[in-house]
């Protein structure tokens, strides 16, 4: 059966099952539903309807007791089609940008990101680091050291300072790297990183015959300074203790969920696949396609720099979280990260 065949009266009862079921972890007789949100309908109406629900796979009943629970599928169909999310207002708003500090470095605003969206949701906090390749080149310094080596010093995004030691073809002068960094400075400078770096290379490898002392160094330190910075880190996680609070993780579970955390590739999977759809994404239960996943969802938005899409946040709870409560707050930090990472703010 498709959705639409569900009828009014089961979609609010449904809604009312999956609001008492979030709300304390326990299945939800027919008693508790006339009682508690349905008292104009009797308990042998409650019963049928939920029946029909049952059979239509929108909820089940566990074996230890005579409630029912909602399903993967009942969960999709309350969010989608059930759920009222309103954004957050001007005192939430202000609660979460309060959180942060404008003049720490990239680094730092991602790392508070996830902590942030950790205290405020009480779930895990995830977010992953910006692309390697989106980095705004804001100024480049060479500095010689001994032999043939050079000590690159790269500004990012006005905070993100890398220190590079690269290994040049002859060894050059400090006046030499002056000028080349001048150079690169003067021409360079506001663009990312890899368009820099290919025009640099298109321009020069045009006409070698034209390349004097001076491009000969700045092609060479170029190439091989203006290469992505490769990081062990791919994402950074806070509020993994929270999952220990939800009374109804099973132990194995709770294992699969932390090597999951451990290996990365589930994650990265999942994350890599966020990236390509825009506004906030939901993978519950089994939705992710990985065992690790099934008693928990994974919420998710991208953020964007300068209009381009480098990375992507969000939490990871349990099946049964607050979704109208969570989804509007994935949504407001990921425009924040997105506002405070922008090199043009």
């Amino acid at each position: 059966m498709n959705d639409s065949a569900i009828s009014e009266r089961a979609q609010l009862l449904l809604k009312h099952l999956v609001d008492l079921y979030i709300r304390d972890g326990e299945p939800v007789g027919s008693k508790t539903l006339v009682s508690q949100a349905c008292p104009s309908l009797s308990p042998a109406t409650v019963r049928k309807v939920l029946g029909d629900l049952e059979e239509r796979g929108y909820i089940c009943s566990p074996h230890t007791s005579a409630g029912r629970v909602p399903t993967t599928q009942g969960i999709r169909f309350f969010v989608d089609s059930l759920l009222s999310v309103h954004p957050l207002d001007v005192a939430q708003m202000r609660k979460v940008e309060q959180q942060f500090d404008i003049n720490q470095s990239r680094d730092h605003l991602i790392a508070k990101t996830s902590n942030v969206l950790s205290e405020l949701t009480h779930m895990v906090g995830i977010v992953t680091l910006p692309r390697s390749e989106y980095q705004i080149l804001r100024h480049v310094e060479f500095l010689p050291l001994s032999d043939n080596r050079v000590l690159a010093i790269l500004v990012f995004n006005d905070r993100d300072v890398q220190n590079r030691i690269i290994i040049t073809e002859q060894q050059y002068s400090a006046s030499e790297l002056t000028a080349a960094s001048n150079f690169l400075n003067q021409h360079f400078a506001g663009k990312e990183l890899m368009k820099a770096r290919q025009e640099l290379i298109q321009a020069l490898y045009k006409d070698r015959n034209l390349l004097d002392s001076l491009m000969k160094a700045v092609l060479d330190v170029a190439d091989k300074a203006f290469v992505p910075h490769q990081r062990q880190e791919d994402y950074v996680l806070a509020g993994q203790q929270n999952l220990f609070a939800n009374p109804l993780a099973s132990v194995s579970q709770l294992e699969k969920l932390f090597q999951a955390f451990t290996h990365k590739q589930q994650i990265l999977h999942l994350l890599d696949n966020c990236l390509q759809s825009e506004g906030v994404q939901m993978f519950i239960g089994e939705e992710s396609g990985y065992d690790a996943f099934r008693e928990y969802s994974v919420i998710t938005s991208r953020y964007t720099v300068d209009g381009e899409v480098v990375g992507v946040l969000g939490v990871i709870g349990p099946t049964r979280m607050s979704y109208e409560k969570v989804i509007p707050m994935v949504e407001l930090t990921a425009k924040l990260l997105g506002t405070l990472l922008n090199p043009e703010k």
